[in-house]
């Protein structure tokens, strides 16, 4: 008999206090000397060709007036590209998709079975803006600053600018109630250089309490660019401490990986002791910290890929066609005879890798590059906690099980030992007494000198 306990591993997680919202990978600006602080983020990127659906959310901590940001976005993007989500999307994707721990009960011994042991290692429409002023375009346009787009989308005013070089853009931001992080010159000028432009939101007090929502909702913007990227240098600047940032990619096609950056598979499939289900947090925290030691800290952790098909075992149930529409899927509704996709059932033409990327300054000195794969091969990180049989044991196989419970229970101290840096001795002591009635009294002699020592 097995259950399934999934641990939801939004940014919250990783940072005591932090109320669950989400993050941008954008930095943040403030239209006061509010001290603003970027922790944690979720983006979901949907992605088929060069068709972009990019699901932005965040984890602002202050007031609602005080938040604003700017995202570099590869190309002008306009009214009609701009979305704003309902929160719920990006949490049923981190439901499906996060890290699980497993549970089996081991069956009495003393009964005949086959197998004695099984061991297993739609939002608003967008409202228009007041028209710009013609003295701000042309303030704007000395600091050779374009206003390439100027709209509302629920409760955000948002801008579109492009601009000839970093030092008039940040003049004009600050010139119009933007306060800048320091190092946002130096940061800036690369994306100018890539000619691309910034995607500049805050939020419009007056509709926000119009919509009546609670906090801020995710953003989504669709394009069109070969550039399959995600900024993530000016969030940085936001932040006292490395950042954790959690992205699910959508494809029609397979597993996604990053291309600058190696990607490697959160350890998995590994057997731990009982008291972890009560300690998964912890647990989880201490296992990805000592992987991301191990690896030097520069790489993206695969979490999770999986089509939409199913799961073995599910943390929750798949997405249904309306919420991966929400999530913004839209190749679900292409032509019969494009590329032979639209012949397979729907979930199953939407696969999800989960990316987990814990990024620092000086060890993630570029943007986030991908590509999509075929590889479609199934992962999942995955942990397997096995209860011992707690009835009466009357027969030989129990002194045989009850061996193998030491054995077991050994092994399970010194893989938790391995995967977090906890200390062994007390992992024993955390794990259930064993019953070792019946066995020899050297064996139960060294067993217990073993948990003592």
């Amino acid at each position: 008999m097995r259950y399934i306990m999934s641990v939801f591993l939004a940014g919250l997680l990783f940072f005591t206090g932090v109320s669950p919202a989400w993050a941008f990978c954008g930095f943040y600006v403030a239209k006061a000397d509010t001290k603003l602080y970027n922790k944690a983020s979720q983006v979901a990127i949907a992605r088929a060709g060069d068709r972009t659906i990019l699901t932005m959310a965040n984890d602002f901590q202050g007031e609602v007036k005080d938040f604003a940001m700017v995202v570099p976005v590869p190309t002008a993007i306009k009214k009609e590209q701009v979305h704003v989500a309902e929160p719920k999307v990006l949490e049923r994707l981190d439901a499906f998709s996060a890290p699980r721990l497993v549970e089996y009960f081991d069956s009495d011994p003393c009964a005949t079975y086959d197998r004695m042991f099984e061991a297993e290692d739609g939002a608003p429409l967008p409202m228009a803006a007041p028209t710009q002023s013609a003295v701000k375009r042309d303030q704007a346009k000395s600091l050779g600053v374009t206003i390439e787009e100027q709209f509302s989308a629920g409760e955000y005013d948002i801008l579109i600018l492009s601009a000839k070089e970093s030092n008039g853009l940040q003049t004009w931001l600050k010139q119009n109630g933007y306060k800048l992080p320091r190092g946002a010159n130096k940061l800036l000028k690369p994306y100018i250089r890539q000619k691309m432009k910034f995607f500049v939101a805050k939020v419009n007090l007056a509709k926000f309490e119009q919509q009546g929502v609670a906090r801020l909702r995710p953003l989504q913007i669709a394009y069109e660019s070969p550039r399959f990227m995600l900024p993530i240098r000016l969030g940085m600047m936001n932040a006292e401490q490395a950042q954790d940032l959690i992205v699910y990619i959508l494809s029609p096609e397979g597993q996604a990986e990053i291309t600058n950056y190696r990607t490697v598979k959160i350890p998995s499939n590994t057997q731990v002791p009982t008291f972890v289900k009560s300690e998964f947090n912890d647990f989880y925290q201490a296992m990805f910290s000592t992987a991301y030691d191990k690896e030097n800290r520069n790489v993206a952790f695969m979490e999770y890929a999986w089509d939409m098909a199913g799961c073995d075992p599910c943390a929750a149930d798949p997405l249904s066609r309306d919420e991966m529409k929400q999530a913004g899927v839209f190749w679900l509704d292409q032509p019969q005879d494009q590329d032979g996709l639209s012949r397979r059932p729907a979930r199953s033409r939407v696969f999800l890798t989960r990316l987990h990327v814990r990024y620092a300054r000086n060890k993630f000195p570029e943007d986030l590059m991908f590509q999509s794969t075929n590889n479609q091969a199934f992962f999942q990180g995955r942990y397997v906690m096995n209860h011992p049989f707690k009835g009466k044991m009357q027969c030989a196989q129990a002194k045989t099980y009850k061996r193998n419970l030491v054995k077991r229970f050994d092994q399970e101290a010194r893989n938790l030992a391995k995967l977090t840096g906890w200390d062994i001795q007390s992992i024993r002591r955390k794990q259930p007494k064993l019953d070792l009635s019946g066995l020899p009294w050297w064996e139960r002699f060294w067993n217990l000198v073993r948990d003592d020592a």
